[in-house]
């Protein structure tokens, strides 16, 4: 299939194109004309000279339209993004489904208004007037999305921007733009005008650098690793920047937790999405009591997890994003294993297939545990008592997400007040949300910023205080 680049709702005839094959078995996915630094910049002028600004209504309708489009197309969609990602299609499928929701709430918030009344006469020093407080869309927004979720990471950034009602340039990962582009063509086939929206598929060095330099953009919302956040960061100047760098999310298992809950969760947390998810369960916090009992379950619960053809409907863990990545998650098994770790399930790799793998014993200085390791692997690491298990779960340099299995309230609340992550969810895994709520981190996952779509409308906007007289 042929995709291309669009600068404004204008397909771009580049004479640059680039392949995006399967990381399964290497099939031809499609191929993708690529943009320049040229494109940049006239999609730029193209977002910073607008038509007529749409009404909120012509904005949910623009988004409901969208979202009819998208699961009218389902199945046709869950497969691309299968045939460019190696994700499986239970798991592409719900993407889908997720993204939809994005659509949903995005269309809701577009008929919301939340400006504020203050009366003014509140105070001796007051007066007889109001003040009102009113949200004006920023011009433009940048949006550099992962290569994780191909569709539902760039949902949560060009929906909540249409809904605000400000343009957005959107720069999808290089290994799976396919679905990207075919999002952004069901959004101008259901009304939105080019100029609120070019997506340009290119090299970093080419789309992304330009765009965080720009000091026309006022802001850049990035997801994806730490070291690229970081440099955005450095190199942005003085914008806003919403910064979504990963996790390596805890689930705590207490002594009082119900074990069948945990073992479903633990496996759900740690090999959904073939592990590929910024709040995926990274570590596994086991208390030592209930540690003999926990593995065995959680060992043939594991084996439920099929891996192989993504496009299998029996499969339940597809590919990683590519080999590199599978042999890099295979070095950390073999250094943890060297360490004393043992491997009680899989850690086989076939190209860029890693099979889900049970590791117990995992020293808490292993690479594997302290680093982000980002595929199908479940490290156990035995806590002493909740004490100990905070302590793990904050040594971490990440503060995304965790998880708590516990029926003891004090405990769970314990957990709430003292770990250090921008989401705590008891008896749930760490990842769990609607696409409405907010969602973000501290520590290195981020600077604190929410995402989601609600505060993502927030950080897309500015609010505006004006006063009468009353």
């Amino acid at each position: 299939m042929q995709f291309a680049s669009y600068l404004a709702g204008t397909k771009i005839q580049s004479t640059r194109t680039q392949e995006v094959r399967c990381p399964f078995d290497q099939r031809l996915a499609g191929t993708v004309g690529l943009a320049n630094r040229d494109h940049v910049a006239a999609a730029i002028e193209a977002a910073l000279h607008p038509g007529p600004a749409l009404t909120r209504y012509q904005r949910h309708e623009v988004l409901e339209k969208t979202r009819v489009l998208l699961e009218s197309r389902r199945e046709e969609v869950a497969r691309l993004i299968t045939s460019e990602s190696g994700l499986c299609l239970r798991e592409t499928r719900y993407e889908v489904g997720r993204a939809s929701d994005v659509l949903r709430f995005a269309a809701i918030e577009a008929l919301r208004d939340d400006g504020q009344i203050f009366s003014c006469d509140v105070s001796p020093q007051g007066k007889a007037r109001r003040i009102f407080t009113l949200r004006e869309p920023l011009p433009v927004v940048a949006a550099i999305t992962p290569f994780n979720h191909p569709l539902n990471q760039v949902a949560h950034k060009v929906a909540p921007a249409i809904a605000a009602g400000a343009a957005v340039i959107l720069k999808p990962a290089s290994k799976v733009p396919l679905s990207a582009v075919r999002f952004c063509e069901l959004l101008y086939e259901a009304g939105l005008p080019g100029w609120m929206l070019s997506v340009l598929v290119g090299p970093a060095s080419e789309i992304a650098d330009p765009l965080v330099r720009d000091p026309r953009i006022p802001l850049v919302t990035f997801t994806g690793g730490e070291e690229v956040g970081k440099r955005i960061a450095a190199t942005a100047g003085y914008k806003r920047l919403v910064l979504e760098l990963g996790g390596n999310d805890p689930l705590i298992i207490l002594d009082d937790a119900d074990l069948d809950l945990a073992v479903q969760l633990a496996a759900e947390g740690s090999f959904r999405n073939s592990g590929q998810r910024c709040t995926a369960v990274k570590r596994i916090l086991v208390e030592q009591g209930i540690l003999d009992r926990f593995i065995p379950r959680f060992v043939e619960k594991a084996r439920e997890y099929r891996c192989g053809d993504p496009f299998d409907d029996a499969t339940r863990v597809g590919t990683v994003i590519d080999e590199a990545a599978a042999i890099e998650l295979e070095n950390r098994v073999h250094q943890a294993v060297a360490a004393g770790a043992r491997v009680l399930l899989g850690g086989k790799r076939t190209g860029a297939l890693l099979e889900p793998t049970v590791i117990a014993d995992v020293p808490r200085d292993a690479e594997m545990v302290v680093c982000e390791s980002f595929g199908p692997l479940a490290p156990i690491l035995a806590v002493r008592d909740l004490d100990d298990a905070i302590a793990v779960a904050n040594s971490a340099h990440y503060g995304l997400s965790s998880g708590v299995v516990t029926n003891d309230l004090n405990r769970a609340l314990t957990c709430v007040k003292r770990l250090q992550t921008g989401t705590v969810n008891i008896n749930e895994v760490p990842g769990f949300r609607i696409e409405c709520s907010p969602f973000g981190g501290i520590k290195d996952s981020g600077l604190g910023i929410k995402e989601g779509v609600i505060e993502a409308i927030k950080c897309m906007t500015t609010v505006k205080t004006f006063s009468l007289p009353w």
